[in-house]
């Protein structure tokens, strides 16, 4: 005897399958985003802060040490208003190049040991240091020698300090220590950079040379 289960059905009148069957609609997925380059070089602003600088610090150190023991005369004269028109130029650069420094951020360093790194650090503060306390130091001893600033012979520059024989001399050489200062640290820069060159062979001089990476 037979049940109803066991009668066969007509497949028009077969129950249909859940609506979950269906295929649902897929949201696209984002594609991720790329990934910031990586900064492995100055930009261009900060190149020609360095090189117009580095022109002008060794051009103006080398004609200060030229003129410091010529006699009394026109030449020394001009070479002496020259100096300090160039000091006042290095004084005006280093404080847009330190603008600059701080509102771009440089690439990061090279691998290299710790005291290395903290070295190379202090070397490049120092020598910011240096670009103001030579040009300021000198400005100073000229304005407590008697002798004001004509910035390239059209824009009078104030005295902050009074004419004072005696101050002047010590000022003079405070100027003297800061300009030797100055210039050991560009002789300790220098040196790292042959190392990084010849040594290391890292790139790191290309990263403050124009053209591609």
């Amino acid at each position: 005897m037979t049940t109803i289960d066991d009668q066969p059905q007509d497949p028009d009148n077969a129950p249909t399958q859940p609506a979950e069957a269906a295929a649902l609609p897929v949201a696209p997925v984002a594609a991720p985003a790329p990934m910031p380059a990586v900064k492995t070089r100055y930009d261009g602003v900060a190149m020609l802060f360095h090189w117009v600088l580095a022109i002008a610090i060794i051009g103006t150190f080398s004609v200060g040490w030229y003129m410091a023991d010529l006699p009394f005369s026109l030449t020394r004269l001009k070479l002496f208003n020259w100096h300090k028109w160039a000091g006042v130029t290095i004084l005006a650069l280093s404080a847009l190049r330190l603008l600059w420094r701080l509102g771009h951020r440089p690439p990061a360093d090279l691998p290299m040991p710790a005291w290395q790194k903290l070295g190379a650090h202090a070397v490049h503060w120092l020598l910011y240091a240096a670009f103001f306390a030579v040009p300021l130091s000198g400005w100073a001893y000229s304005s407590a020698a008697g002798f004001p600033i004509v910035w390239f012979g059209v824009l009078p520059l104030p005295d902050f300090v009074p004419k004072d024989k005696a101050l002047a001399e010590s000022l003079k050489q405070l100027h003297q220590f800061f300009a030797y200062g100055l210039g050991l640290l560009v002789l300790a820069h220098l040196g790292a950079v042959v190392k990084h060159v010849v040594l290391d062979k890292d790139g790191l001089l290309r990263r403050m040379l124009p053209g591609r990476a």
